[in-house]
């Protein structure tokens, strides 16, 4: 395992460091990596990392979500509430529908097995999207109206939307019945993770409080391990409740370093902020690399160009979905088309649910898993290289 993780990070930042040299994002050198060290082409990670390669990506994913939650305001949040709970689930739901009406006639599939597909590649990629809107926020580019602010909050919320569909698809494939239970479960596990999330972040808070109010402050480093310890207690809360309440675990932890930030001094969010900037570091090469390495190119063959046509125009759906969140904004056309690009990368909720139906037997499953492979090598570099390219001549720095 060690020299697995060895592999991840020299290999992975030189591919990173190599691509940003010729102006291309950083994460296509890390998936490029990943895949060419991952057990579909050179074979040189080991199975035991590969085994846990979802709970390393669900800590890298947490390492991210809590500086971002630390850089968000409760007063910019209060000033895009509607659209960013539109966009939460629309543009979703567009290109869920997209899939519906065409995967049928492109694949000759059923309406429940294009709805499997479609719940599958209809999640935003918050691992492309929430790095690139966090510094945004850093630059004060486009704060003036809260939009990276905006995509942040809708592109976090999206994933629970389109993961409860997915499990309510595939149940039902499997001869299962969904009730309106697991609906109800969408607002439910949204309600339920923001609440736990903001008593979390005022205990948190409180204790620091009273130990720096004692003498005994404690450590930024240590308040960073607190504040991850309890995040992924978080995450496994959500599976401990399950069946019983729905919680939303990413939502919780940000929400807990939202309400962490609101409550603490400026100086210590600043620290807490810059601490993780460096975890970023390493997290960021162990998330995209394991990305890259759970894609097996060999299924983008088997995909053919109808997975191309399906791709391309369930990502026109979804754009329409974005741009009707955004009536009722001060937003301009360019802004609205930096929501729109915002909204084109898939990589992290593909690469972990790509293969569930597959391995569930289904008869749809070799499809959905050649599609959402295609879907994360065409959308995470497009989404990420016009992200970064057109940031400047769309979005306005602030003062």
């Amino acid at each position: 395992m060690l020299t697995s993780l060895a592999l991840i990070f020299l290999v992975g930042l030189a591919a990173a460091a190599l691509c940003a040299r010729i102006g291309l994002p950083r994460i296509i050198g890390m998936l490029l990596a990943g895949m060419l060290l991952g057990p579909h082409v050179l074979g040189l990670l080991d199975p035991s990392i590969l085994s846990i390669s979802a709970d390393l990506r669900r800590m890298a994913l947490v390492i991210i979500l809590i500086k971002a939650g630390l850089s968000l305001s409760i007063d910019d949040l209060r000033k895009i509430g509607r659209p960013a709970l539109l966009m939460s689930f629309l543009p979703a739901l567009f290109e869920l529908l997209a899939v519906v009406l065409l995967a049928p006639r492109i694949f000759g599939v059923t309406v429940l097995e294009a709805a499997i597909l479609g719940a599958v590649l209809s999640a935003v990629s918050p691992a492309v999207v929430v790095p690139r809107m966090v510094a945004l926020i850093e630059e004060k580019r486009g704060t003036g109206k809260a939009i990276p602010q905006l995509i942040l909050a809708g592109a976090s919320l999206d994933d629970v939307f389109v993961i409860v569909l997915f499990s309510s698809f595939t149940t039902m494939a499997q001869g299962g019945r969904v009730g309106v239970s697991a609906l109800l479960g969408i607002p439910v596990s949204m309600v339920s993770g923001t609440l736990l999330g903001m008593l979390t972040g005022a205990l948190l808070a409180w204790f620091f409080a009273c130990r720096h109010a004692r003498g005994k402050g404690i450590r930024s480093s240590v308040k960073v391990i607190l504040l991850l310890a309890v995040s992924f207690l978080l995450l496994a809360a959500e599976e401990a409740l399950e069946g019983i309440v729905p919680l939303s675990g990413l939502l919780a932890v940000m929400s807990t370093s939202i309400t962490l930030a609101m409550r603490s001094a400026p100086c210590v969010v600043d620290r807490l902020k810059a601490k993780f900037g460096k975890l970023w570091l390493a997290a960021e090469a162990i998330l995209f690399v394991l990305v890259g390495a759970a894609v097996d190119i060999r299924y983008t063959l088997s995909a053919g160009p109808g997975a191309v046509v399906l791709i391309a125009l369930a990502l026109l759906f979804r754009s329409a979905g974005v741009l009707l969140c955004l009536p009722g904004t001060p937003l301009n056309r360019r802004e609205r088309l930096y929501c729109v690009i915002a909204y084109l990368p898939k990589a992290t909720v593909q690469a972990a649910i790509g293969s569930v139906p597959l391995a569930m037997g289904l008869p749809c499953g070799s499809l959905v898993l050649s599609v959402s492979v295609l879907a994360i090598l065409i959308t995470a570099p497009l989404g990420a290289i016009l992200m970064d390219r057109t940031r400047d001549r769309l979005l306005v720095a602030e003062p």
